[in-house]
């Protein structure tokens, strides 16, 4: 799921991807104790969905 998102971005200083939302503490933890599998942040990164979806 991760690797559809937006935020899911290649960092060259760690030279792997990470998510990169703009979250605090408390929104890290209740993420981490929720689970990946309906993250809030998750954002398709596909742009022509709208598009096909209108077709």
């Amino acid at each position: 799921m991760c690797e559809e998102c937006t935020y899911y971005t290649y960092d060259e200083d760690l030279e792997e991807y990470v998510c990169d939302v703009d979250m605090d503490e408390d929104d890290y933890s209740s993420l981490m104790q929720r689970g990946f599998k309906d993250c809030p942040y998750y954002q398709n990164g596909d742009e022509y969905l709208v598009v096909r979806h209108q077709m």
